[in-house]
Protein backbone atom coordinates (compact mmCIF):
# COMPACT_ATOMS: atom_id res chain seq x y z
CA UNK A 1 0.00 0.00 0.00
CA UNK A 2 1.49 3.64 -1.08
CA UNK A 3 0.80 6.20 2.09
CA UNK A 4 -0.58 9.16 1.18
CA UNK A 5 -1.50 11.81 3.58
CA UNK A 6 -2.93 15.26 3.29
CA UNK A 7 -2.85 18.70 4.84
CA UNK A 8 -5.98 20.54 4.66
CA UNK A 9 -6.01 23.82 5.99
CA UNK A 10 -9.16 26.33 5.90
CA UNK A 11 -7.93 29.51 4.79
CA UNK A 12 -9.88 31.58 7.33
CA UNK A 13 -6.30 33.19 8.66
CA UNK A 14 -2.54 32.56 8.53
CA UNK A 15 -0.84 29.62 8.81
CA UNK A 16 -0.42 29.10 12.62
CA UNK A 17 2.15 27.12 14.54
CA UNK A 18 -0.39 24.11 15.13
CA UNK A 19 -1.44 24.13 11.14
CA UNK A 20 2.17 24.24 10.44
CA UNK A 21 3.22 21.47 12.81
CA UNK A 22 0.62 19.60 11.61
CA UNK A 23 1.80 19.50 8.08
CA UNK A 24 5.18 18.76 8.84
CA UNK A 25 4.09 15.21 10.51
CA UNK A 26 1.77 14.28 7.76
CA UNK A 27 4.72 15.44 5.04
CA UNK A 28 7.56 13.93 6.93
CA UNK A 29 5.18 10.45 7.66
CA UNK A 30 4.97 10.49 4.02
CA UNK A 31 8.47 11.09 2.91
CA UNK A 32 9.52 8.61 5.76
CA UNK A 33 7.08 5.50 3.68
CA UNK A 34 8.19 6.88 0.36
CA UNK A 35 4.34 7.85 0.08
CA UNK A 36 2.40 10.74 -1.04
CA UNK A 37 1.89 14.28 0.49
CA UNK A 38 -1.17 15.87 -0.52
CA UNK A 39 -2.83 19.56 0.08
CA UNK A 40 -6.46 20.43 0.12
CA UNK A 41 -7.91 23.69 0.99
CA UNK A 42 -10.99 23.31 2.53
CA UNK A 43 -12.73 26.75 1.74
CA UNK A 44 -16.48 25.66 1.75
CA UNK A 45 -17.20 28.82 4.59
CA UNK A 46 -17.28 31.52 1.61
CA UNK A 47 -17.72 34.26 4.16
CA UNK A 48 -14.30 33.84 5.58
CA UNK A 49 -12.46 32.32 2.97
CA UNK A 50 -10.16 34.47 1.32
CA UNK A 51 -7.62 34.25 -1.63
CA UNK A 52 -4.68 36.16 0.63
CA UNK A 53 -5.32 33.46 3.27
CA UNK A 54 -4.74 31.10 0.70
CA UNK A 55 -1.68 32.62 -0.63
CA UNK A 56 -0.28 32.98 3.05
CA UNK A 57 -0.62 28.88 3.30
CA UNK A 58 0.97 27.97 0.38
CA UNK A 59 3.45 30.63 1.25
CA UNK A 60 4.06 29.29 4.65
CA UNK A 61 4.20 25.49 3.63
CA UNK A 62 6.94 26.85 0.21
CA UNK A 63 8.99 28.58 3.14
CA UNK A 64 9.01 25.32 5.29
CA UNK A 65 10.16 23.40 2.73
CA UNK A 66 6.62 21.16 2.54
CA UNK A 67 6.27 19.89 -1.20
CA UNK A 68 3.01 18.61 -1.79
CA UNK A 69 2.71 16.43 -4.69
CA UNK A 70 0.04 17.30 -6.48
CA UNK A 71 -2.08 20.38 -7.52
CA UNK A 72 -3.94 21.46 -4.69
CA UNK A 73 -7.58 20.26 -3.81
CA UNK A 74 -10.01 23.11 -3.27
CA UNK A 75 -13.06 21.45 -1.38
CA UNK A 76 -15.87 24.24 -2.81
CA UNK A 77 -15.22 23.55 -6.10
CA UNK A 78 -16.43 19.42 -5.32
CA UNK A 79 -19.24 20.62 -3.94
CA UNK A 80 -21.19 18.91 -6.64
CA UNK A 81 -19.92 15.94 -6.13
CA UNK A 82 -20.34 15.60 -2.31
CA UNK A 83 -24.27 16.10 -3.14
CA UNK A 84 -24.31 13.72 -4.95
CA UNK A 85 -23.06 11.16 -2.31
CA UNK A 86 -25.33 12.24 0.19
CA UNK A 87 -28.50 11.35 -2.60
CA UNK A 88 -26.98 8.39 -3.07
CA UNK A 89 -27.12 7.65 0.53
CA UNK A 90 -30.43 8.73 0.56
CA UNK A 91 -31.35 6.17 -2.36
CA UNK A 92 -29.21 3.18 -0.79
CA UNK A 93 -31.84 4.21 2.81
CA UNK A 94 -28.85 4.89 4.44
CA UNK A 95 -29.55 8.47 5.01
CA UNK A 96 -32.64 10.24 5.07
CA UNK A 97 -34.78 14.28 4.54
CA UNK A 98 -35.48 15.78 7.66
CA UNK A 99 -38.12 18.29 7.84
CA UNK A 100 -37.98 19.65 11.06
CA UNK A 101 -37.77 22.95 11.54
CA UNK A 102 -35.25 25.79 13.07
CA UNK A 103 -37.86 26.52 15.87
CA UNK A 104 -38.61 22.43 16.32
CA UNK A 105 -35.03 21.89 16.80
CA UNK A 106 -34.28 25.03 19.27
CA UNK A 107 -37.36 23.60 21.67
CA UNK A 108 -36.31 19.65 21.16
CA UNK A 109 -32.66 21.22 22.46
CA UNK A 110 -34.61 23.63 25.24
CA UNK A 111 -36.59 20.36 26.53
CA UNK A 112 -33.05 18.26 26.73
CA UNK A 113 -31.27 20.86 28.18
CA UNK A 114 -33.88 21.45 31.05
CA UNK A 115 -34.03 17.60 32.15
CA UNK A 116 -30.13 17.47 31.57
CA UNK A 117 -30.22 14.92 29.00
CA UNK A 118 -27.16 15.31 25.79
CA UNK A 119 -28.32 17.52 23.16
CA UNK A 120 -28.71 15.23 20.25
CA UNK A 121 -31.88 14.72 17.18
CA UNK A 122 -33.84 12.38 18.09
CA UNK A 123 -34.32 11.25 14.74
CA UNK A 124 -38.14 12.33 14.10
CA UNK A 125 -37.79 11.93 10.34
CA UNK A 126 -35.97 8.75 10.19
CA UNK A 127 -37.98 6.25 9.69
CA UNK A 128 -40.98 8.95 8.88
CA UNK A 129 -42.91 9.20 5.23
CA UNK A 130 -41.44 12.07 3.42
CA UNK A 131 -45.41 12.83 2.66
CA UNK A 132 -46.07 13.89 5.56
CA UNK A 133 -43.78 16.79 5.27
CA UNK A 134 -45.04 19.88 6.00
CA UNK A 135 -45.19 22.96 3.24
CA UNK A 136 -42.07 25.04 2.83
CA UNK A 137 -39.68 23.47 4.96
CA UNK A 138 -36.48 23.29 2.75
CA UNK A 139 -35.12 19.61 4.32
CA UNK A 140 -31.92 18.77 5.13
CA UNK A 141 -30.35 15.46 3.98
CA UNK A 142 -29.51 13.12 7.87
CA UNK A 143 -27.15 10.21 8.18
CA UNK A 144 -29.10 7.04 9.51
CA UNK A 145 -26.21 6.45 12.50
CA UNK A 146 -26.21 2.78 14.26
CA UNK A 147 -28.32 3.44 17.63
CA UNK A 148 -26.67 0.69 19.27
CA UNK A 149 -23.20 -0.91 19.95
CA UNK A 150 -19.83 1.34 19.96
CA UNK A 151 -17.65 2.36 17.61
CA UNK A 152 -13.90 1.55 18.11
CA UNK A 153 -11.16 3.86 15.97
CA UNK A 154 -7.28 2.03 16.47
CA UNK A 155 -5.68 5.59 16.35
CA UNK A 156 -1.78 5.15 15.88
CA UNK A 157 -1.26 7.95 18.87
CA UNK A 158 -4.18 8.30 21.21
CA UNK A 159 -4.61 4.34 20.76
CA UNK A 160 -7.64 2.65 20.98
CA UNK A 161 -10.33 4.57 21.48
CA UNK A 162 -14.57 4.08 21.58
CA UNK A 163 -17.46 5.89 21.60
CA UNK A 164 -21.13 4.30 22.67
CA UNK A 165 -23.24 5.26 19.51
CA UNK A 166 -25.86 6.32 21.17
CA UNK A 167 -24.09 9.42 21.77
CA UNK A 168 -24.11 9.89 18.31
CA UNK A 169 -26.76 10.98 16.60
CA UNK A 170 -27.91 11.13 13.25
CA UNK A 171 -25.65 14.15 11.63
CA UNK A 172 -26.87 16.25 8.59
CA UNK A 173 -25.13 15.56 5.13
CA UNK A 174 -26.52 18.35 3.16
CA UNK A 175 -28.00 21.77 4.72
CA UNK A 176 -31.67 22.69 3.75
CA UNK A 177 -29.52 24.94 0.86
CA UNK A 178 -28.36 21.99 -0.94
CA UNK A 179 -24.52 22.92 0.69
CA UNK A 180 -22.72 19.99 2.07
CA UNK A 181 -21.48 20.22 5.62
CA UNK A 182 -17.72 20.01 6.92
CA UNK A 183 -18.07 16.14 7.74
CA UNK A 184 -19.63 15.17 4.40
CA UNK A 185 -16.68 17.03 2.83
CA UNK A 186 -13.73 15.52 4.19
CA UNK A 187 -15.15 12.30 4.31
CA UNK A 188 -15.68 12.31 0.54
CA UNK A 189 -12.50 14.17 -0.31
CA UNK A 190 -10.37 12.03 1.45
CA UNK A 191 -11.87 8.81 -0.69
CA UNK A 192 -11.67 10.44 -3.46
CA UNK A 193 -8.13 11.79 -3.11
CA UNK A 194 -7.23 8.39 -1.49
CA UNK A 195 -6.39 9.06 1.68
CA UNK A 196 -4.53 6.37 3.86
CA UNK A 197 -3.51 8.18 6.68
CA UNK A 198 -5.70 11.09 8.51
CA UNK A 199 -2.70 12.40 10.65
CA UNK A 200 -4.60 15.80 12.50
CA UNK A 201 -4.90 17.61 15.75
CA UNK A 202 -6.80 15.85 18.73
CA UNK A 203 -9.54 18.43 18.35
CA UNK A 204 -10.89 16.50 15.90
CA UNK A 205 -11.45 13.17 17.60
CA UNK A 206 -14.85 13.44 18.28
CA UNK A 207 -15.14 14.38 14.27
CA UNK A 208 -13.53 10.95 13.25
CA UNK A 209 -15.88 8.91 14.99
CA UNK A 210 -18.78 10.40 13.23
CA UNK A 211 -16.63 10.29 9.77
CA UNK A 212 -15.99 6.41 10.42
CA UNK A 213 -19.99 6.02 10.14
CA UNK A 214 -19.86 7.62 7.18
CA UNK A 215 -17.43 6.07 5.54
CA UNK A 216 -18.74 2.34 6.78
CA UNK A 217 -22.34 3.92 4.84
CA UNK A 218 -20.86 4.59 1.90
CA UNK A 219 -18.71 1.15 1.75
CA UNK A 220 -14.90 2.92 1.64
CA UNK A 221 -12.45 1.68 3.05
CA UNK A 222 -11.49 3.56 6.46
CA UNK A 223 -8.12 5.37 6.62
CA UNK A 224 -6.06 5.01 9.44
CA UNK A 225 -6.57 7.69 12.46
CA UNK A 226 -3.69 9.76 14.31
CA UNK A 227 -4.71 12.43 15.93
CA UNK A 228 -1.65 14.43 17.56
CA UNK A 229 -2.32 16.47 20.94
CA UNK A 230 -2.31 19.99 20.70
CA UNK A 231 -0.17 22.40 21.29
CA UNK A 232 0.13 24.71 24.68
CA UNK A 233 1.85 27.89 25.86
CA UNK A 234 4.24 27.70 28.59
CA UNK A 235 1.69 28.19 31.34
CA UNK A 236 -0.45 24.99 29.98
CA UNK A 237 -3.23 26.98 28.85
CA UNK A 238 -4.25 26.76 24.89
CA UNK A 239 -1.87 28.41 22.96
CA UNK A 240 -3.16 31.75 21.90
CA UNK A 241 -1.00 35.06 20.47
CA UNK A 242 0.37 36.27 23.89
CA UNK A 243 2.10 32.82 23.95
CA UNK A 244 3.75 33.24 19.62
CA UNK A 245 0.63 31.55 18.01
CA UNK A 246 1.44 34.31 15.29
CA UNK A 247 1.61 32.86 11.32
CA UNK A 248 4.46 31.12 10.21
CA UNK A 249 5.36 34.24 7.80
CA UNK A 250 5.72 36.21 11.05
CA UNK A 251 8.61 34.10 12.38
CA UNK A 252 10.31 34.15 9.07
CA UNK A 253 9.61 38.10 9.26
CA UNK A 254 11.63 37.63 12.89
CA UNK A 255 14.84 36.43 11.42
CA UNK A 256 13.93 32.52 12.33
CA UNK A 257 15.22 30.38 9.74
CA UNK A 258 12.75 27.30 8.31
CA UNK A 259 15.42 24.55 9.24
CA UNK A 260 15.24 26.06 12.82
CA UNK A 261 11.71 25.86 12.52
CA UNK A 262 11.05 22.74 11.18
CA UNK A 263 13.38 21.30 13.80
CA UNK A 264 11.14 23.04 16.59
CA UNK A 265 7.99 21.95 15.27
CA UNK A 266 9.20 18.61 14.89
CA UNK A 267 10.13 18.59 18.81
CA UNK A 268 6.84 19.67 19.85
CA UNK A 269 5.38 16.47 21.00
CA UNK A 270 7.71 14.19 18.88
CA UNK A 271 10.75 12.55 19.99
CA UNK A 272 14.22 10.75 19.38
CA UNK A 273 16.02 9.68 22.39
CA UNK A 274 17.84 12.62 23.25
CA UNK A 275 18.57 14.25 20.12
CA UNK A 276 17.36 17.71 20.23
CA UNK A 277 19.37 18.94 16.87
CA UNK A 278 17.81 17.22 14.28
CA UNK A 279 18.78 17.74 10.20
CA UNK A 280 15.34 17.60 8.07
CA UNK A 281 17.07 14.47 6.44
CA UNK A 282 17.13 12.69 9.94
CA UNK A 283 13.80 13.68 10.35
CA UNK A 284 12.73 11.97 7.57
CA UNK A 285 14.38 8.88 8.01
CA UNK A 286 13.73 9.03 11.78
CA UNK A 287 9.74 10.14 11.58
CA UNK A 288 7.28 7.54 13.12
CA UNK A 289 4.14 8.30 14.57
CA UNK A 290 5.02 5.93 17.88
CA UNK A 291 7.20 8.54 19.01
CA UNK A 292 4.41 11.21 19.23
CA UNK A 293 3.56 11.79 22.59
CA UNK A 294 -0.16 11.55 24.02
CA UNK A 295 0.71 15.16 26.48
CA UNK A 296 0.06 18.41 24.88
CA UNK A 297 3.17 20.16 23.63
CA UNK A 298 4.35 23.43 25.17
CA UNK A 299 5.58 25.91 22.97
CA UNK A 300 8.55 27.52 24.39
CA UNK A 301 9.80 31.00 22.29
CA UNK A 302 13.49 31.11 24.40
CA UNK A 303 13.59 28.00 22.89
CA UNK A 304 13.15 28.18 19.30
CA UNK A 305 15.57 31.41 19.24
CA UNK A 306 18.18 29.15 21.05
CA UNK A 307 18.07 26.78 18.55
CA UNK A 308 17.90 29.11 15.41
CA UNK A 309 20.78 30.93 16.94
CA UNK A 310 22.71 27.41 16.21
CA UNK A 311 21.29 27.16 12.58
CA UNK A 312 21.98 30.97 11.90
CA UNK A 313 25.91 29.70 12.99
CA UNK A 314 25.81 26.65 10.58
CA UNK A 315 24.25 28.51 7.73
CA UNK A 316 26.62 28.90 5.06
CA UNK A 317 28.33 31.92 4.64
CA UNK A 318 26.89 32.95 1.29
CA UNK A 319 23.49 32.43 2.58
CA UNK A 320 23.60 34.56 5.51
CA UNK A 321 25.20 36.99 4.22
CA UNK A 322 22.57 36.83 1.21
CA UNK A 323 19.72 36.88 3.82
CA UNK A 324 21.24 40.18 6.08
CA UNK A 325 21.87 42.46 3.53
CA UNK A 326 18.36 43.74 2.94
CA UNK A 327 17.96 44.41 6.22
CA UNK A 328 20.84 45.99 6.87
CA UNK A 329 19.98 48.22 3.52
CA UNK A 330 16.36 48.54 5.40
CA UNK A 331 18.37 49.83 8.65
CA UNK A 332 20.52 52.35 6.74
CA UNK A 333 17.98 53.57 4.87
CA UNK A 334 19.90 53.05 1.09
CA UNK A 335 21.53 50.42 -0.48
CA UNK A 336 24.67 48.96 0.80
CA UNK A 337 27.76 50.43 -0.79
CA UNK A 338 29.95 47.24 -2.15
CA UNK A 339 33.09 48.24 0.22
CA UNK A 340 31.03 48.08 3.31
CA UNK A 341 29.01 44.61 1.96
CA UNK A 342 32.57 43.46 1.80
CA UNK A 343 33.70 44.19 5.49
CA UNK A 344 30.16 42.36 6.60
CA UNK A 345 31.42 39.81 4.82
CA UNK A 346 35.05 39.53 6.38
CA UNK A 347 33.50 39.81 9.78
CA UNK A 348 30.80 37.23 9.74
CA UNK A 349 32.70 34.89 11.80
CA UNK A 350 32.88 36.92 14.23
CA UNK A 351 28.97 38.31 14.08
CA UNK A 352 27.28 35.71 13.62
CA UNK A 353 28.08 34.00 16.80
CA UNK A 354 26.71 36.60 19.16
CA UNK A 355 23.28 36.81 17.66
CA UNK A 356 20.47 34.30 17.53
CA UNK A 357 18.26 35.63 14.72
CA UNK A 358 18.93 37.59 11.43
CA UNK A 359 17.12 41.01 13.04
CA UNK A 360 20.24 40.74 15.83
CA UNK A 361 22.36 39.70 13.48
CA UNK A 362 21.60 43.14 11.06
CA UNK A 363 21.45 44.77 14.45
CA UNK A 364 25.61 43.68 15.35
CA UNK A 365 26.37 44.05 11.59
CA UNK A 366 25.21 47.80 10.93
CA UNK A 367 28.55 49.52 12.51
CA UNK A 368 30.21 48.05 9.68
CA UNK A 369 27.78 49.78 6.74
CA UNK A 370 27.01 52.75 8.24
CA UNK A 371 28.89 55.66 6.94
CA UNK A 372 31.07 58.38 8.94
CA UNK A 373 30.63 60.20 11.39
CA UNK A 374 29.20 57.56 13.49
CA UNK A 375 26.90 58.24 16.07
CA UNK A 376 27.43 56.80 19.35
CA UNK A 377 25.16 55.37 21.43
CA UNK A 378 24.40 56.51 24.88
CA UNK A 379 26.97 53.79 26.75
CA UNK A 380 29.56 54.56 23.90
CA UNK A 381 29.35 58.10 24.49
CA UNK A 382 30.32 57.88 27.73
CA UNK A 383 33.32 56.17 26.81
CA UNK A 384 34.54 59.24 25.01
CA UNK A 385 35.64 61.75 27.42
CA UNK A 386 38.18 64.23 27.06
CA UNK A 387 41.17 62.15 28.27
CA UNK A 388 39.57 58.86 26.27
CA UNK A 389 39.96 61.19 23.05
CA UNK A 390 43.38 62.49 23.53
CA UNK A 391 44.66 58.62 24.13
CA UNK A 392 42.84 57.20 21.01
CA UNK A 393 44.44 60.11 18.69
CA UNK A 394 48.22 59.47 20.96
CA UNK A 395 47.60 55.77 20.06
CA UNK A 396 46.27 56.48 16.11
CA UNK A 397 49.31 58.32 15.60
CA UNK A 398 51.49 54.85 16.59
CA UNK A 399 49.69 53.11 13.63
CA UNK A 400 52.10 53.85 11.34
CA UNK A 401 52.03 52.94 7.64
CA UNK A 402 55.01 50.45 8.36
CA UNK A 403 52.81 48.27 10.55
CA UNK A 404 50.89 45.30 9.29
CA UNK A 405 47.23 45.89 9.71
CA UNK A 406 46.22 42.46 11.21
CA UNK A 407 44.54 41.76 14.05
CA UNK A 408 47.94 40.20 16.05
CA UNK A 409 49.59 43.65 15.21
CA UNK A 410 47.28 46.12 16.16
CA UNK A 411 46.53 44.14 19.40
CA UNK A 412 50.58 43.89 20.05
CA UNK A 413 50.81 47.66 19.37
CA UNK A 414 47.75 48.45 21.70
CA UNK A 415 49.43 46.33 24.48
CA UNK A 416 52.62 48.75 23.64
CA UNK A 417 50.84 51.91 23.60
CA UNK A 418 49.21 51.12 27.10
CA UNK A 419 52.00 49.63 28.84
CA UNK A 420 54.45 52.60 27.66
CA UNK A 421 51.85 54.91 29.20
CA UNK A 422 50.83 53.26 32.31
CA UNK A 423 47.17 51.74 31.13
CA UNK A 424 45.62 49.00 31.27
CA UNK A 425 44.56 47.64 28.02
CA UNK A 426 41.17 47.94 28.58
CA UNK A 427 41.38 51.99 28.89
CA UNK A 428 42.53 51.51 25.38
CA UNK A 429 40.01 49.04 24.06
CA UNK A 430 36.85 50.32 25.53
CA UNK A 431 37.41 54.07 24.10
CA UNK A 432 38.44 52.18 20.84
CA UNK A 433 35.44 50.00 20.58
CA UNK A 434 33.10 52.82 21.03
CA UNK A 435 34.83 55.29 18.21
CA UNK A 436 35.01 52.55 15.75
CA UNK A 437 31.56 50.66 16.24
CA UNK A 438 29.71 53.63 17.89
CA UNK A 439 28.79 50.86 20.74
CA UNK A 440 30.49 49.40 23.75
CA UNK A 441 29.62 45.64 22.36
CA UNK A 442 31.08 44.34 19.44
CA UNK A 443 33.63 41.47 18.01
CA UNK A 444 36.74 41.26 19.09
CA UNK A 445 37.74 44.61 18.77
CA UNK A 446 41.03 43.84 16.49
CA UNK A 447 39.18 41.93 14.85
CA UNK A 448 37.33 44.72 13.82
CA UNK A 449 40.34 47.22 13.26
CA UNK A 450 41.45 44.50 10.70
CA UNK A 451 38.45 44.31 9.00
CA UNK A 452 37.37 47.85 8.38
CA UNK A 453 40.63 48.67 7.49
CA UNK A 454 43.43 51.37 7.76
CA UNK A 455 41.74 54.39 6.16
CA UNK A 456 37.96 53.66 8.02
CA UNK A 457 39.38 52.95 11.17
CA UNK A 458 41.49 56.05 11.76
CA UNK A 459 39.22 57.71 9.94
CA UNK A 460 36.33 57.07 12.63
CA UNK A 461 39.13 57.86 15.51
CA UNK A 462 39.76 60.82 14.08
CA UNK A 463 35.89 61.66 13.58
CA UNK A 464 35.72 61.24 17.65
CA UNK A 465 38.97 64.16 17.81
CA UNK A 466 36.37 66.19 16.27
CA UNK A 467 33.99 65.81 19.18
CA UNK A 468 31.45 63.26 17.66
Amino acid sequence: MTVVTRFAPSPTGYLHIGGARTALFNWLFARHLGGTFLLRIEDTDRARSTEDAVAKIFEGLQWLGLDWDAPPVFQFARAGRHAEVARQLVAEGKAYYCYCSPDELTAIREEQKAKGLPMRYPGIWRDRDPAEAPPGVAPVVRLKAPQEGDTAIADLVQGEVRVSNQQLDDMVLLRGDGTPTYMLSVVVDDHDMGITHVIRGDDHLTNAFRQYQLYLACGWEVPVFAHIPLIHGPDGAKLSKRHGALGVEAYRDMGFLPEAMRNYLLRLGWSHGDDELITTEQAVAWFTLDSVGRSPARFDFARLTTLNGHYLRQADDRRRNELVMPLLAERLGAPVAPAAAARVRAGMAGLKERTKTLPELADTALFYVKTRPLALDDKAGKQMDAPARAELAAFAATLGPDLPWTRDALEEAARAFAEANGLKLGKVAQPLRAALTGTTVSPPIFEVMEILGREETLGRIGDTGDGQ
